[in-house]
């Protein structure tokens, strides 16, 4: 039976959302099966094995993207499934978009042809990235999937890792996705504390519940309580900041959105997405 804030949100995501996150949030909240949401999932996914066609809404290109790959492994990773008939597919896809370095781009430059984001505009060769090439290979090794990707993409975190001292949300998020699930443990554990120290130096979390902008507070560095990045935080931090997330929560049902948008049309997906996003962190942390 759906909480007075999940009987909000639904009414929001059935209102506004995309078919993806409406399907996610009847199997998520409300008893639904599995099947519609893989099925939701897979209309996005193109004969290259990639996932496209504004899955990750900012840019609208039909086409593959290493991102919206990434978000497609997420939601998999959410639902606690991982289908070789699409995540195989999906590796075939990085590894021939990988570039030499060994990992692959943010963004191919297909998604210049259509309407995006800035940060959505590429150079005709885009380097490695490790947004998202660390997410896709920890998510790939947490559910043990082999691939000769992986055997170029692993060796391009170790290294990339070594090297940053980067304290950006969209980059930390997905190294921790790495460390937390790939091989040689106790130098990943190494690397876990290193970005540890560095970012309680840093000035890069939003203590203040009222910041405004496009703030990151605790529950976005640390979105479950096994997090790695839960540490960070004492448990009235984190129950503060919990509570302002519950009542960000509109009078429409949804959660908004920090940044502008291209369209109303993404802001209500995006919308729908951080809704559902909500719902699972505050679920995680025991909220009803």
């Amino acid at each position: 039976m759906l909480t007075s804030r999940q009987n909000l949100a639904q009414n929001f995501i059935l209102h506004n959302a995309r078919q993806l996150e409406r399907r996610l949030f009847a199997y998520h909240f409300a008893g639904g099966p599995l099947e519609p949401a893989l099925s939701a999932l897979r209309a996005y996914q193109d004969p290259d094995g990639g996932f496209g066609d504004a899955l990750e809404p900012d840019k609208r290109d039909p086409h593959s993207q290493p991102v919206d790959t990434e978000m497609a492994l997420q939601i998999l990773d959410q639902l606690g499934v991982f289908p070789s008939e699409m995540v195989r597919p999906a590796a075939d896809f990085l590894l021939s978009i990988t570039t030499p370095q060994g990992g692959v781009p943010f963004v191919l430059p297909s998604a210049n042809d259509y309407p995006g984001m800035p940060w959505w505009r590429t150079e005709p060769n885009p380097p490695a990235a490790i947004n998202p090439t660390a997410t896709l290979a920890g998510l790939l090794l947490k559910h043990c999937v082999e691939h000769p990707w992986l055997e170029r993409a692993v060796p391009y975190c170790w290294k990339a890792i070594e090297e940053t001292e980067t304290t950006q949300f969209h980059d930390i998020m997905p190294i921790l996705t790495f460390l937390q699930h790939g091989p040689e443990r106790e130098w990943a554990e190494a690397q876990i504390e290193r970005i540890r120290a560095r970012l309680r130096a840093a000035d890069v979390i939003a203590y203040d519940p009222a910041a405004a902008g496009y703030a990151k507070f605790p529950p976005d560095w640390a979105p479950v309580p096994a997090h790695p990045l839960r540490s960070l935080f004492s448990d009235e931090e984190m129950q503060k900041h919990l509570d302002a997330l519950a009542l960000r929560q509109q009078p429409d049902g949804g959660w908004p959105i920090t940044w502008e948008p291209i369209s109303t049309v993404v802001a209500a997906e995006w919308r729908g997405w951080a809704t559902l996003q909500a719902l699972l962190t505050l679920r995680a942390y025991g909220f009803k």
